[in-house]
Order: structure tokens, then C-alpha cells, then sequence
């Protein structure tokens, strides 16, 4: 069932360069600017790389937009304009937790994509990021021409082992060791160094995102609305197991297209990012 939500008029303000975006990986994608936008009762704040066709990203669960600088860096000299805003909770983003659902995080998003952009974008998102995308498409079609899944689960479940691990991982406090002995077994395949992920956790966001799975029926975002979908799923996955992105192509052959990335979990970004890159460069052009 599609929920109107109501959004109110989207204010944007200019606040200047982050300067923490200004790495080797993306010295050559200036322009690089940062934004604030109101979306109801949640203000999202935001960053923009590049110029040119727009394309927003939306993260993995309980993480922030950091983990899209490499690849944001990467689309931005190839053309691109990258709006990444951080989710409620992160990175001065602010707004209600309590209670939510994919559709309000859906409106975030759309918010973001009429203030910056007013029309339709390709959209980006990895593990519960790409939730939002498919919700986002289905609530808001007119702002999207394309979605780009990374690690596609929903459909079919892990095995009963892995989600007693993301569970501990989720709801317990864990030591740094413990947390990355688990992100090691959960999020990358075996041989690919987690160390990247040894930061840039937010768990209580990440607490909100997983009640908000409870409270959003699969049949409200499972099949992204009718927008050509390019899902790049890790063959080494155990949280969001490959063949959720195959019946999602068995279901709309016509508009789903698999690339499955080998020496790759569900972390995907840190592990493969040139392979992803090249992916998402020639589905965009084709």
C-alpha cells in the first residue's frame, strides 16, 4: 500500500566545503558542496560532488555517506553530479526515529532529490539503502529513472547462523574485537581485510532502520515501482543471499538486470569499488 506523506516545502542552505571529502580519491571532482534540507519534521544534511546528470546514493545500514566517497569520487570525474545525504541520526541529519517506517526515510530522500535537483534521478543504494530506493521509486516514480541495488536481500533469508550474528552485532555492545570478528564473518568474503569498517558505526540508527523492517510489508518495496533496476550483488554474500537478486529478475525480466561481483559479501563497496564503479559507468551509458 502507497503512504502519502506529507513534506513540507524544502528550504536548502548553502554551508560551505567539507573539507573531509577533499581526498586523493576525489581531488579531481570540485566542485564539492554541502547542504542542509528540511523534509518535514527532519532536516537532511548533505553532500554534492561534481556536476552534470544527477545521482543520489543511499547507504548501508547504521553507516553514513562515507562509505560512497571513493565511488562518488569516481562518477564525479566521469561526468557526474553525486548527492549523498546522510540518513536521520548521522552527520547532523536530524529527525523522529521513533516509529518509522521505509516511507518516511523514502521521504527524506525525495525531499532531497526536489530541492537539489526538482526531476527524476538515478538512484544508488546499498543493503538497507537500497530498501529505501526501491520504497522511494514506488511512493515517488516521477523522481526516478533508474535504481542501482547493491546487495539485494528482502525476498529470501539468511541462513539461521548469520542472523544470530547480525542480530548480536546490532543489539549488543560489543568490544572492537568482537564487533569486527563479526562484521569479518557477516559483511566481507572470506580473504577481503574488514578494517576499512572498523568505524563509522551508528547503532541506534541502526536499532531504528531494523524496527522500521518490521513495520514496512515487502510487497510495499520489493519491486522498486517500475523503474529499470541494475542490481550488482556479491556472489559471497550471506546476509543479502544471492538468490534474492535472481527472483528479483525471474519476477520483471524485462526491467531487472543481475551482475553478480566476485571476491565479494555484502560490504560490496569497500571490497570491489573499481569493479562497481566500471558496472554502474557502462549500465549509465548504455
Amino acid at each position: 500500500m502507497k503512504r502519502t506523506l506529507g513534506i513540507a516545502a524544502a528550504c536548502v542552505l548553502l554551508i560551505g566545503s567539507d573539507a573531509a571529502w577533499r581526498t586523493d580519491a576525489i581531488a579531481q571532482a570540485e566542485p564539492i558542496r554541502r547542504l542542509s534540507v528540511r523534509a518535514g519534521s527532519a532536516t537532511i544534511r548533505l553532500t554534492i560532488v561534481g556536476r552534470g546528470e544527477a545521482i543520489i546514493c543511499i547507504p548501508s545500514r547504521g553507516r553514513g555517506i562515507e562509505d560512497f566517497r571513493e565511488l562518488a569520487g569516481r562518477l564525479a570525474r566521469a561526468g557526474y553530479q553525486v548527492i549523498l545525504p546522510q540518513p536521520r541520526g548521522i552527520g547532523g541529519s536530524t529527525g523522529p526515529l521513533e516509529s518509522i517506517t521505509y516511507h518516511d526515510l523514502a521521504a527524506d530522500v525525495a525531499a532531497t532529490i526536489k530541492s537539489v535537483v526538482n526531476g527524476p534521478v538515478v538512484v544508488v543504494g546499498h543493503d538497507f539503502g537500497n530498501r529505501i530506493a526501491r520504497t522511494l521509486a514506488a511512493d515517488h516514480p516521477e523522481l526516478v529513472k533508474r535504481l542501482i541495488l547493491l546487495s539485494a536481500g528482502g525476498m529470501v533469508p539468511r541462513a539461521a547462523a548469520i542472523e544470530s550474528l547480525t542480530t548480536r552485532l546490532w543489539e549488543t555492545p560489543l568490544s572492537r574485537e568482537d564487533r569486527m570478528a563479526v562484521v569479518r564473518q557477516t559483511f566481507f568474503a572470506p580473504g577481503n581485510n574488514p578494517d576499512v569498517w572498523k568505524g563509522g558505526w551508528h547503532f541506534d540508527v541502526a536499532r531504528a532502520q531494523r524496527a522500521a523492517d518490521a513495520r514496512t510489508p515487502l510487497r510495499e518495496w520489493w519491486a522498486g515501482g517500475s523503474a529499470p533496476i541494475l542490481v550488482l550483488q556479491g556472489r559471497d554474500d550471506v546476509i543479502a543471499v544471492p538468490e534474492n537478486a535472481r527472483r528479483l529478475a525471474a519476477e520483471f525480466p524485462k526491467r531487472v538486470t543481475v551482475i553478480e561481483i566476485p571476491q565479494a559479501g555484502h560490504a560490496l563497496l569497500p571490497e570491489q569499488p573499481e569493479q562497481i564503479a566500471n558496472a554502474i559507468l557502462a549500465y549509465l551509458r548504455r
